[in-house]
């Protein structure tokens, strides 16, 4: 899945997502949801979530649901 629909966001997936500072070379980071910070029901560049290590960004793809 790619991550833009909120409503398969759930604390505790493994994601990928693009840091901020990462968004013009899209590299990805991998790691585990804590919260979900985008309050829209979809969003077309991806949910920003902040990770279990304290790192936000925004889905690119859902490894586990």
């Amino acid at each position: 899945m790619n991550g833009q629909n909120r409503k398969d966001v759930l604390p505790g997936l493994e994601v990928d997502i693009v840091l901020k500072s990462d968004q013009k070379t899209g590299k990805l980071t991998r790691g585990i949801v804590k919260d979900v910070l985008t309050k829209s029901g979809t969003h077309p560049h991806g949910i920003k979530v902040r990770l279990t290590n304290g790192q936000i960004g925004r889905i690119k793809e859902i490894h586990s649901k």
